[in-house]
């Protein structure tokens, strides 16, 4: 024990006494120190004594698709952290293929007497979905906040990334590049954001190339699945149309588009360049490293939490939606179109 008070103290600057005063919850300690004591504690794994742990200020749900996703994850750890600094518990629920629904996870969450959920990427985000179901959670006074994904249907606060802006970011780099032929691969149409990025890059494609709205959906948009396979199919199918560079709807099917890309035997970036979407954890490193659209998750992750805290507080923010910028960061998935590269001397 008194090796230990030893560590503490010396971690944080401060005396065994103070160690021990804090430790045994003695009065006359000020706060800052007490909290650099609680921090050593932390910091050199020991366990904080039962009566020295903050109490929660309640649970609070987070249901996300899934967490294969690498953006899903990272989306959650931003809004769990945020939630305990906030001195809440997040509790998060994924659904799973054959798992349970979106209904399941939030009746759970209810029955447990959460103070509030965040839907990520949820049913509010699928046109086709019934929107009564947030409804009859209003009318049970459970707070929610909605993320990726909006629907004029539900009264509740909405934190999105600028889809539009996202495809204009990509097109805009790739004809810089020389590109005329440029494929989008995406999921399917019924979600909200995957009708955003169309109509950001019809937009941008027409203004910048001699294409008509028709053409462009026709030939050079393709649907497919959120996954490595599905955008695997989609840049096949968009090869085979002559498209010399490919926007995907996620770092995912970006990862697939390079794979059909090697299958046809065609270089990335020399013969095809792909550009993805999100910028997940760990893809700077692939092969090439992804150039990407990155999807502002640490703004997205805090304002969710900082909404929805307002709507436990009961001074909820307007009913509407909170959109955020995304960016391009350039990699080396992308380089000039094939026939405007100088030949080599």
């Amino acid at each position: 024990m008194t090796a230990r008070l030893a560590d503490i103290a010396a971690q944080a600057g401060v005396s065994e006494a103070t160690v021990s005063r804090v430790l045994n919850g003695k009065p006359g300690v000020a706060a800052a120190t007490r909290q650099s004591v609680l921090a050593a504690l932390d910091v050199l794994g020991y366990e904080r004594p039962v009566r020295l742990r903050q109490r929660s200020a309640g649970l609070v749900g987070l249901i996300t698709p899934e967490l294969e996703n690498p953006i899903f994850p990272a989306l959650a750890q931003v809004i769990g952290q945020a939630l305990t600094r906030q001195g809440y518990t997040p509790v998060l629920a994924t659904q799973t293929p054959g798992g349970s629904t979106e209904d399941e996870l939030t009746e759970m969450l209810v029955d447990r007497g959460v103070s509030g959920i965040i839907f990520v990427s949820g049913l509010h985000a699928d046109t086709s979905a019934d929107m009564q179901r947030y409804e009859q959670l209003r009318a049970q006074g459970v707070p929610f906040v909605l993320v990726d994904g909006f629907s004029p249907k539900v009264q509740a606060p909405f934190i999105s990334p600028d889809d539009r802006a996202a495809m204009q970011l990509a097109v805009t780099h790739l004809v810089s590049l020389g590109h005329t032929r440029i494929g989008l691969a995406l999921g399917p149409k019924r979600f909200v954001p995957v009708q955003r990025k169309i109509e950001g890059f019809v937009r941008t494609m027409q203004d910048l190339l001699p294409l008509s709205p028709q053409e462009i959906e026709r030939d050079l948009v393709q649907h497919s699945l959120y996954t490595l396979e599905g955008g695997q199919a989609a840049a096949t199918a968009l090869i085979d149309r002559d498209c010399t560079a490919i926007v995907c709807a996620s770092d995912m099917m970006a990862l697939g588009a390079i794979r059909a890309a090697r299958q046809r035997g065609l270089d990335v970036p020399s013969d095809v360049s792909v550009v993805g979407f999100d910028d997940s954890p760990l893809i700077a490193f692939t092969d090439p490293p992804l150039t990407t659209v990155r999807k502002p998750v640490p703004a997205m992750g805090q304002a969710a939490v900082r909404t929805l805290l307002e709507e436990i507080g009961g001074t909820p923010a307007p009913h509407s939606e909170f959109v955020f910028m995304p960016e391009l960061v350039v990699r080396g998935s992308t380089a000039s179109a094939p026939g405007d590269r100088l030949p080599r001397p």
